[in-house]
């Protein structure tokens, strides 16, 4: 894999960070900028970026757009009685995953739940990139770690930190290589406040004990709320027919955001072949393109 395609996984264990709508709006801007990308969604239980895709092949079917889209796959979480045999499923079904596009795919991208599972420790030891959206809260920072009331210091690092500290030893002992993993502060207020400057200044503390970069992310806006409804994104194109209404400041406020976030994470250029620069638009190609390993969580 590590020839291949470059592996961007989105992660927290704190549901409402906005990581589905950021892993879908990255693989959506890697698509325009010509690149051949493939999303993969560890989520079982809410899906949400398999249903970000499945509303976009839907919307683009129904209006006849000619859209860019990604190689999907939504991966179950196996059911078995044997722990031991379900881990063993749950990685097959992913290697299969993998190995279909390793060699197609310019970038793959991870979407994760909100909580620990197999598959989220797999997909956390094959990032090149590690995306963990924070809401720009105190009480979200717990995600991370414990924080002195009184210092304001990291005192004893979250679950999902030792997660991700296992993940980059195991990775750097296999093939020396770092996991890059960058604190993206989500949900930005538009208005400075006291707590604002304190999460600010906690983060980069938090950073700075697990070895991590700090990223502006995106700020509460509903235009994410409807532009999930037809699978569009903030890189779309600002038409009123293609959006399913009118664009506005917010949209493009947002569009400035993410690719401000894009600059910040240092993804490396790719090599693109002509093949990649195709724009799937119809039926047959879009379908033929989306291989989904499981439809449901049944």
């Amino acid at each position: 894999m590590r020839q291949g395609a470059h592996v961007i996984v989105v992660g927290n264990e704190k549901g409402g960070s906005g990581k589905s709508t950021t892993a879908f709006h990255l693989a959506i801007h890697l698509l325009y900028q010509g690149y051949k990308v493939a999303s993969i969604d560890v989520d079982s239980r809410q899906q949400t970026m398999t249903h970000y895709v499945r509303n976009r092949r839907n919307w683009a079917r129904s209006k006849e757009l000619a859209l860019p889209h990604t190689t999907h796959f939504h991966l179950p979480v196996a059911r078995g009685d044997s722990v031991k045999e379900n881990h063993r499923v749950e990685f097959d079904l992913f290697r299969q995953a993998i190995v279909e596009v390793e060699q197609k795919a310019d970038f793959v991208v991870i979407d994760t739940p909100g909580f620990d599972t197999n598959l989220t420790r797999l997909a956390h030891s094959l990032a090149d990139t590690l995306v963990t959206p924070v809401n720009d809260s105190l009480i979200d920072l717990n995600v991370m770690a414990q924080i002195d009331p009184i210092s304001g210091e990291p005192r004893e690092l979250s679950h999902y930190s030792r997660l991700v500290q296992r993940a980059r030893s195991e990775r750097l002992a296999i093939d020396g290589r770092n996991i890059d993993w960058v604190l993206v502060r989500n949900r930005i207020s538009m208005l400075s406040s006291r707590n604002m400057r304190q999460v600010q200044t906690t983060l980069e503390k938090i950073a700075l004990r697990l070895g991590c970069r700090l990223a502006d992310g995106i700020a509460e806006r509903v235009i994410f709320r409807s532009l999930f409804a037809t699978g569009m994104t903030v890189f779309d194109s600002l038409d009123d027919e293609l959006l399913g209404g009118l664009p506005t400041s917010s949209h493009i406020s947002a569009r400035q955001e993410y690719r401000s976030l894009v600059a910040a994470l240092n993804l490396p250029d790719r090599p693109k072949a002509s093949a990649r620069n195709e724009i799937v638009g119809a039926d047959r190609a879009a379908d033929a393109d989306h291989r989904a390993l499981a439809e449901t969580d049944s």
